[in-house]
């Protein structure tokens, strides 16, 4: 049995459907689903989008500061981190330690789909499919190295998909959590 804390972090590509699963978790659990969109405002008091304005460092910083407000909270809790937290070796070593991560993937051509048109999304103005194929790719072993499960969300809809993770945490420390 895992025995870190019942933290569940989603991490994944931008319209890998963190946020749609965290919330079906979270109706499905009764536990706290905290959005990295959400944690980030809480952390600087701006949203992505006038980060990235300062730059990739700023927001990339910026997001690493929210998924470790994230993994502050008290378990259980679900926590949709940023998809390039994982670029990050301290981010992921805390993810590793601290959570019991979970990598939703899907084919670029899903990806690009569900997240083109995002306003909080400029990078994908230009060849979004293109971006997403390259940064998929990029990123694909670096989510593969501290994911502790995997969840192909391009197959399935949120309630099946939510149900999945379930059985899984019933074999992790996050199980006394669960009725």
């Amino acid at each position: 049995m895992i025995e870190r804390p019942c933290r569940v972090v989603l991490l994944g590509m931008m319209g890998s459907g963190k946020t749609t699963l965290g919330l079906a978790l979270a109706a499905r659990t009764g536990w706290a689903y905290h959005d990295n969109d959400r944690l980030v405002i809480e952390a600087t008091g701006r949203t992505a989008r006038e980060l990235l304005a300062e730059g990739h460092a700023a927001l990339r910083g910026a997001e690493a500061r929210a998924l470790l407000a994230g993994l502050e909270v008290p378990p259980p809790a679900i926590i949709g981190a940023a998809a390039g937290v994982v670029l990050d070796d301290g981010a992921r070593q805390a993810i590793t330690t601290h959570s019991l991560p979970v990598w939703l993937r899907a084919s670029p051509e899903v990806l690009a789909a569900r997240a083109i048109g995002g306003a909080h999304r400029p990078w994908l103005v230009e060849d979004p499919a293109g971006w997403m194929e390259r940064a998929a790719a990029e990123r694909a072993a670096l989510y593969r190295s501290v994911a502790d499960h995997e969840v192909d969300t391009g197959r399935a809809g949120p309630s099946e998909l939510a149900a999945e993770v379930v059985a899984w945490l019933r074999g992790t420390a996050c199980a006394r959590w669960l009725t």
